[in-house]
């Protein structure tokens, strides 16, 4: 565990692991967004919203919920998914208990996008990601970021 008196200013040493995690992930997922983007003409983080909507209770969130989900705000996640409504790939619904929620709901068409957009992604994912990691170092690097994501 890290020592809880470490200093207010990174090292060297600290600064070159930071850039380099932050180099890494802008790496894959510029990989990631293009390859979507040239086969499937749809964008990483709309490829998130459909797999969160996917994932979710009848296929549909609260904006909100899609918000912190996907980590966007709320007027980012609500541009996203106006550009998916246009596409036909979701719809809004207003919830029945409160005049004023609205959810997103993935469509038969979203869905149908989703399943052949995920081959190219998680083909990247392999290729990008999990080909050039053996195995111990894929347990390793998932259990710090799940440490870091959940601070």
């Amino acid at each position: 565990m890290p020592d809880q008196a470490v200093s207010r200013v990174p090292t060297r040493e600290q600064l070159s692991a930071w850039r380099s995690f932050l180099r890494a992930h802008a790496r894959i997922t510029r990989l990631l967004e293009a390859e979507l983007v040239a086969e499937r003409n749809l964008s990483l983080g709309g490829y998130d919203v459909l797999v969160q909507l996917a994932e979710a209770p009848q296929r549909r969130l609260r904006m909100a919920e899609l918000a912190d989900a996907v980590l966007l705000s709320r007027s980012g996640v609500t541009r996203l998914v106006d550009r998916l409504e246009v596409a036909g790939l979701v719809c809004r619904e207003r919830v029945d208990s409160d005049g004023r929620g609205v959810v997103a709901v993935l469509t038969q068409a979203g869905l149908d996008t989703l399943r052949t957009a995920s081959r190219t992604h998680l083909a990247g994912v392999v290729e990008h990601f999990v080909s050039l990691l053996g195995e111990d170092e894929l347990n390793e690097i998932g259990a710090v970021c799940e440490r870091l994501a959940t601070q």
